[in-house]
């Protein structure tokens, strides 16, 4: 009789398991409140934000392009990682990639006129508000709609 090893859970299962585990053992009955998906998106978010803004600070504090060009150069990397991050890893979708994509541009789309230039043109015309600023408030109003999207639009079931 041979004894096989157990094989270790895919990278995928452990990220959601994580999540799950975490969102267990939040506190004040946040747990029934907060679905794990919900966890995922902030981590995975979290870090293709901290991309966008390396890739902005770069292409406009180092290489001097237009704000304008870098914020939408920045931030086309930053959610083409987003999707497939949230895709494989959060919300483990099987659907057809072309139609579902196709959906997600549209919801970026509106997420980018509306927050990422209608916020950060605002802050920055309004007040002189530093680039980083602005585009740090614009990122918080841009995550309640953009999981929301992904959630029950680009990703749902």
């Amino acid at each position: 009789m041979s004894v096989e090893p157990e094989a270790s859970p895919r990278p995928v299962d452990r990220f959601h398991r994580l999540c799950e585990v975490v969102v267990a053992r939040l506190p004040f009955g946040l747990d029934s409140i907060v679905a794990p998906t919900f966890l995922g998106f902030v981590v995975i978010n979290s870090f293709t934000f901290a991309v966008d803004l390396a890739l902005l600070t770069l292409l406009h504090g180092g290489l001097h392009l237009p704000l304008a060009v870098a914020v939408t150069v920045a931030y086309a990397c930053a959610f083409t990682l987003s999707y497939f991050l949230n895709r494989i890893l959060n919300f483990q979708s099987h659907g057809a990639v072309g139609p579902q994509f196709a959906v997600y541009v549209v919801v970026v789309v509106v997420n980018y006129l509306a927050f990422i230039l209608g916020v950060s043109s605002a802050l920055l015309g309004a007040r002189r508000t530093r680039y980083h600023v602005a585009r740090i408030v614009a990122g918080a109003c841009e995550a309640v709609y953009m999981y929301s999207a992904m959630r029950w639009v680009v990703f749902r079931r």
